[in-house]
């Protein structure tokens, strides 16, 4: 399996930001010259998230789309206020090549097969924020709106209803290490791909190379980070080069 580096472009206001455990957002640039940059210096895909679509109650910012996919020379995924096939029809004419749901994937489940239908299990993702939770069997509870809302769901279980749905890949972050910069949550990796067997995104929490290693050993197939690519303090090609000193298959 060659592993994949996604930098996120987490988008609020039409502008790229940052946050710690989804709140203390600041600004991190302009998303097309953001785009430009991580296309240039060998990201293999890219994440455009409308982090605030869903709480506000609208669709994503489809000019915002639309500017990017032009200046995308790698398969970029949108998600954010991405409800429906209609939606997510939308977001993909806009040039998007996947999108992503969250939110109204767990309100409404049957809406993943329906767009697993509609534009094929490589085209679609669900993302699933989580948090650490002793009350339930995984250890882990689904959140909602943007890591607003805590629903009561075990974030492993519902990771085998989407894969069960034919969801090819899932995408989890966890609140406890959102922007903290130590460490991926390695044992919500490690739950949700044993339990699902479909490619696992590492999100939430990248702040060294190490961390990086840690997430491939526990299992994950793509490498998302915001904050350590956007503000320099990792770079791409040197993520490669560190992944592939340590015989970790990566992309040139």
């Amino acid at each position: 399996m060659t592993i994949r580096i996604m930098p996120c472009l987490d988008m609020q206001n039409g502008r790229v930001v940052k946050g710690v455990q989804f709140v203390d957002i600041r600004d991190a640039g302009d998303p097309v010259a953001c785009c430009v940059a991580y296309c240039n210096a060998g990201a293999d895909e890219l994440a455009l998230l409308d982090i605030t679509a869903t709480i506000e109650g609208r669709a994503t910012m489809l000019d915002v789309v639309e500017k990017v996919a032009r200046a995308a020379t790698i398969p970029f995924t949108v998600g954010g206020g991405i409800s429906d096939v209609a939606s997510a029809e939308a977001v993909i004419r806009a040039g998007a090549d996947k999108i992503s749901t969250s939110s109204a994937a767990f309100r409404k489940p049957e809406v993943i097969r329906d767009m697993v239908k509609a534009f094929g299990t490589e085209r679609v993702t669900v993302a699933i924020d989580a948090a650490a939770s002793d009350r339930l069997p995984s250890g882990y509870e689904v959140y909602i709106d943007g890591g607003r809302t805590p629903t009561g769901a075990d974030a492993v279980e519902w990771a085998e209803q989407v894969a069960d749905y034919g969801v090819n890949t899932i995408l989890p972050t966890s609140k406890s290490t959102d922007g903290m910069k130590t460490g991926f949550d390695l044992p919500l990796i490690r739950k949700i791909k044993e339990a699902t067997k479909v490619d696992v995104v590492a999100s939430g929490g990248a702040g060294t190379l190490e961390h990086f290693y840690d997430a491939v050993q526990a299992g994950a197939d793509i490498l998302l980070a915001a904050s350590v690519f956007h503000f320099n303090i990792i770079g791409i090609q040197e993520l490669k080069a560190y992944l592939r000193e340590r015989g970790v298959d990566v992309r040139t």
